[in-house]
């Protein structure tokens, strides 16, 4: 991969992961937890000069409402940072926030740029999948039943499963793991690196004088391992999205909300700032399948990251495959031959949370935050992306 210069993280962080609808984080404005994450994120490198940031670029799936009107810049705004600072926020889906990584790390490389910040935000609670108003194109649905299908996410879990023989009986046990891996990597403060808290506000009304009394209390823990959970639990939980199914909201990820920014700059501010990085941006690809295979779409996009690299598979230390839906996530491994060992070893989206574009960006602060952790030197962030897609991005940690 040709490039000018090399694109360093420098820091990199992400709220816990709320549950949508009544989660801890479910009544927090989208922008305002994009603003105070950045502002978490600039107190990592407070050496470096705020003003030489050239662009904000934010991954969100669904830009709209309290998460629209650029929410990139408005949020960079409510965190203080200069006015001569732009944002921009993107969309591709479940990759956006990844996208908004590689955007950001390109300019570096490419030397349009010294310093950038990468994040993802995504509110369940405030905007629902698919938005407020969604509007359709008819021949969406009346002239290509292909096109049709890739929003029915569920089904296309659905047919995976069907086209790569994955049982329910193995998507449940894929799914206890990741609750199981999550509530160990929370016990052992596994997240503590990349954590932030969030203050959250609760009010009361005092009866006797009729005053709202407001306390603040500190989001800390993801919201969604649960110690409850049991394969017993888990296979009695009916099919969701077709009648004979095997896709339950058990062996599925969550919806979620949650925000992860990064920091990336280039080797002269390194030098100039005396900033110790934490990993390389390598590479990125995304590739297109099927729609109504859409879960399988890493399959083509990791192979794809690895050759622009210049990086065999068995060379990934770590991997980061985000957990849309059990039945895809297994159909990847067993077509690519993943070693289960280093995928998600701390737990994915089943049991931690998806909140769609903010998960690329969260989980690129998980795979930078575990290679220094763990001493390893390649990771892996991927996913599927509706309408058919796949991506995939290439860490070194330095």
């Amino acid at each position: 991969m040709n490039k000018i210069q090399d694109a360093y993280i420098v820091s990199a962080v992400r709220t816990p992961i709320g549950k949508s609808g009544r989660g801890s984080l479910s009544r927090v404005r989208p922008d305002e937890l994009l603003a105070h994450t950045l502002k978490q994120l600039l107190a990592r490198t407070p050496t470096l000069d705020p003003a030489l940031i050239e662009d904000v670029i934010v991954g969100c799936a669904m830009p709209e409402g309290p998460q629209g009107l650029n929410v990139a810049r408005i949020a960079l705004l409510l965190a203080g940072l200069p006015n001569t600072v732009g944002g921009m926020t993107i969309n591709r889906f479940c990759s956006s926030g990844l996208n908004a990584v590689a955007c950001a790390a390109e300019r570096v490389q490419l030397g349009a740029a010294d310093v950038m910040i990468a994040a993802g935000v995504e509110s369940m609670s405030l905007v629902p999948m698919t938005g407020n108003n969604p509007s359709f194109s008819p021949d969406v649905f009346l002239s290509d039943e292909n096109i049709g299908i890739a929003y029915g996410m569920g089904l296309t879990a659905e047919k995976v499963a069907a086209q790569w023989k994955v049982s329910r009986e193995a998507q449940d046990i894929f799914a206890l793991s990741s609750h199981q891996k999550a509530l160990a990597a929370q016990a052992n403060g596994d997240f503590e690196r990349e954590m932030i808290s969030v203050p959250v506000p609760s009010r009361v009304m005092n009866d006797q004088s009729g005053e709202v009394i407001t306390t603040w209390h500190d989001i800390s823990k993801d919201d969604g391992p649960r110690r409850d959970t049991s394969l017993e639990g888990l296979s009695k939980l009916r099919a969701v999205f077709a009648k004979e199914g095997s896709v339950t909201a058990g062996n599925s990820s969550q919806t979620s909300d949650g925000a992860g920014a990064l920091m990336i700059v280039s080797e002269k501010i390194l030098k100039q700032f005396n900033l110790t990085p934490l990993a390389r941006f390598v590479s990125f690809a995304v590739k297109g399948v099927p729609p109504e295979i859409m879960g399988i779409g890493p399959k083509e996009a990791i192979p794809a990251a690895l050759k622009l690299a210049g990086l065999q598979l068995n060379q990934i230390d770590w991997i980061e495959l985000n957990e849309a839906f059990a039945a895809q996530s297994l159909a990847v491994i067993d077509d690519l031959e993943l070693d289960p060992s280093k995928v998600n070893p701390l737990g994915g989206a089943i049991a931690l949370g998806h909140p769609l574009g903010a998960t690329g960006a969260i989980r690129s602060a998980t795979v930078v935050h575990a290679l220094q952790r763990k001493n390893l030197r390649y990771g892996l962030v991927t996913m599927c992306v509706g309408t058919g897609m796949g991506a995939a991005g290439v860490f070194e940690r330095c």
